[in-house]
Order: C-alpha cells, then structure tokens, then sequence
C-alpha cells in the first residue's frame, strides 16, 4: 500500500497540466469572469514553460470555452464560465399555460435556452434503465432524445425514457415536443412525479456525446442517471443527462 504522502507521476503533456491548473483556477473563481489570465512571461516563469507550450495551454481553454483572446490583447476570461444547475428548479410539472421550467429558470438568469428534440422511437432499453423501470426481461420502453442549448451553445444530452405500457398513444410516443415537459404530462396521467433518485458520474464521453456537445478535448462530462417516482413509488421515467464537466456543476439543497 502506498504511503499517505506518496504521489503519481503527471505524465500529461506540460501544456495539458499547464491548461488543468489555470482551468482549476478558473472554476473556482480566483480568476473570474473578465479577469486577464497572467502574462505568457509569468506563465513561462511560474510553470518553466517555453512560448510555444503555454500558447498551447492557453487555445486548450479556448477550445474549450473557457478564455477568450485574440492576437496582441490580453486573454480574459469568459462570461460564462461555469454555470450552476439546480435540478430542483426544472423537475417540477410547468403550471397549466407555462413554459418548461428549464427555459423559465434560463430566462431568470438572463439566458436564452432552446430544446431540440432529436428523436422518438420505441426502444429495448439499455440494461440500467431497464432495471429501474423495473421493466420485463423483453420490455420496451420509448425513448425521447435531446438536446438542450444555451445562448445557441449545446449544454446537454438528454436520453429519457418512460414504461411503453405508460407512454403508448400519450404524447411521450409522438416526435413532437411536450408543452409543459415530461413531468406536467405524467401529472395529467395521474403520475405526478413525487420523488427523483439522482445518480452522477463524471465519465469520458461516448462518441455520440463527443459530437453532440461539441466536446474540444476528452475532458470528462458530468453524468446524471435519474429516476423519477409517482406517488404509489412507480417509476415513470429513467433518463441520462450529459452534460460538459467543465462547463457545468450541479448545485443540491437538503433541509
């Protein structure tokens, strides 16, 4: 067993580990929106780097989203940096005549969010969702494929799935988009979601999530399997949201 102190060599490329710290810093806000990052001079001398490399560093963060520079100023960084998601703000039903509770949380925030939907297809589910569906060994269950965008930048794919014996002949089957969301119909079927497990991981993107969110590097992506329970503890819908790691954290309350 290695000894508390002992660490793992960084065999990543200078430019990447360079990138990973100022990244680090940009998160966390020590360097916040608008800040100019250090010099190339004081990056060159704090991290022991040629030009070349901490150049390499800086487009990594363009690339993703992060800084933003052009030649002979200063690289400064982003607006939006990193946004907060409160998962509590959208899983609701939208009241009757309301827009989705996610373009209503993005508007309070001064943000323009958009829903695309991508595809609607009954499916045999992948073994997790299956499970918690507790769907049988040969059940199917319709699929509503998404993705959500922010100020015309993608922010998150959504696979969402609902029991084929609960959303056949309801709006869920049809590839249309659902006034309200998901959740206001399931409360019209007499399902009101009434509790939501969330699991998350951060894992690398798949190709599909790769190309979707326009991912620059593999950097991790925040992934959330979610359940959402009616009132008699029925599973109504199990979904996997994609989310760029870097870009986006999730924010929970307890009581």
């Amino acid at each position: 067993m290695p000894k508390a102190e002992e660490t793992a060599v960084d065999r990543r490329p200078l430019h990447e580990r360079i990138a990973a710290d100022l990244r680090d810093e940009i998160m966390s806000g020590d360097l916040a929106p608008g800040d100019a990052l250090p010099s190339t001079q004081r990056l060159k001398d704090r991290f022991d780097a040629s030009n070349a490399t901490v150049q390499k560093a800086l487009q990594l963060l363009k690339d993703e989203r992060l800084v933003v520079g052009r030649a002979g100023a200063a690289v400064t960084v982003r607006e939006h940096r990193q946004e907060t998601v409160r998962p509590a703000d959208t899983g609701l039903p939208a009241a009757a005549g309301e827009p989705y509770p996610l373009l209503t949380a993005a508007a309070a925030k001064g943000r323009r969010a958009a829903i695309d939907l991508l595809e609607v297809a009954e499916v045999t589910p992948p073994a997790e969702v299956a499970a918690a569906l507790r769907l049988d060994a040969d059940g199917t269950a319709f699929l509503r494929r998404q993705l959500l965008s922010y100020d015309g930048e993608p922010a998150e794919l959504v696979r969402a799935y609902y029991p084929a014996d609960l959303a056949r002949d309801t709006a869920l089957s049809v590839p249309r988009k659902i006034r309200g969301g998901a959740a206001a119909l399931l409360a019209g079927l007499g399902h009101a979601p009434a509790r939501t497990l969330d699991r998350v991981s951060a894992r690398i993107p798949t190709q599909e999530q790769y190309g979707a969110l326009l991912l620059p590097t593999d950097l991790p992506v925040l992934r959330t399997f979610r359940v959402v329970l009616d009132g008699a503890e029925r599973p109504v819908e199990a979904s996997v949201l994609v989310k760029a790691g870097h870009l986006y954290e999730l924010e929970y309350a307890f009581a």
